[in-house]
């Protein structure tokens, strides 16, 4: 662990891996909800947490320096289920990289509960953790212009939705039409750092149906 002050009231820890700064951000937040630490803002990353509006960032470093952080808890509350449809443009090559059909595709990404890590890159976009490592891919070669709003992508070991039309990288596996980002919706962001998602749909019924999408 590394702390490094951020301006006059903030600090960003570095965390070595993806797992302990899960473990970090729910212990902060768990610290925050009974009283123990007073902090405005706490922000996961891959593998970093920013604590901003810290009134001694001094003092907070010194202790966390010499904490033990447990391991994230099971994330209590309600699931998400975000139905998906497994028509992506590319279904194929995601099957290849894992070794299996293209229907098994569906089977895998579904058969698993997935935890929000940390939230980037535009609104309401969440990087979820839950595929084993055996099935991270990698991005695209070759990022596309345009991905359309609803999309369901995967890119190393993060599966992610699209909330919006935008450019991207990530190996688009499916689609949905859960709204990720209302802004007239309390909260706007249908995903928050610890949520409990699951996907819940099939395969699309043949290439044609796919289409070349994306």
């Amino acid at each position: 662990m590394r702390v490094l002050p951020v301006g006059d009231d903030a600090l960003l820890v570095e965390l070595a891996s993806g797992a302990e700064a899960q473990a970090l951000h729910a212990e902060l937040v768990r610290r925050r909800g009974e009283g123990l630490l007073a902090a405005r803002e706490i922000v996961p990353a891959a593998r970093t947490v920013l604590l901003d509006g810290v009134a001694d960032p001094a003092r907070l470093a010194r202790e966390l320096l010499a904490s033990d952080v447990p391991p994230a808890p099971a994330r209590e509350g309600d699931v998400v289920e975000i139905p998906v449809r497994y028509d992506g443009p590319d279904l194929a090559e995601v099957a290849a990289h894992w070794g299996v059909a293209e229907e098994e595709v569906a089977r895998i990404h579904a058969g698993h509960e997935y935890r929000v890590a940390f939230c980037g890159f535009a609104p309401g976009f969440g990087y979820l953790t839950g595929l084993p490592p055996r099935y991270d891919v990698p991005r695209r070669s070759t990022p596309r212009t345009a991905v359309p709003a609803g999309a369901v992508a995967l890119a190393g070991p993060y599966t992610g939705v699209y909330p919006r039309s935008s450019p991207g990288g990530w190996q688009l596996i499916g689609t949905t039409h859960a709204v990720l980002w209302d802004v007239a919706r309390v909260p706007a962001a249908l995903l928050s750092p610890g949520t409990r998602v699951r996907f819940v749909g099939r395969a699309a019924d043949s290439a044609a149906e796919r289409g070349a999408g994306g």
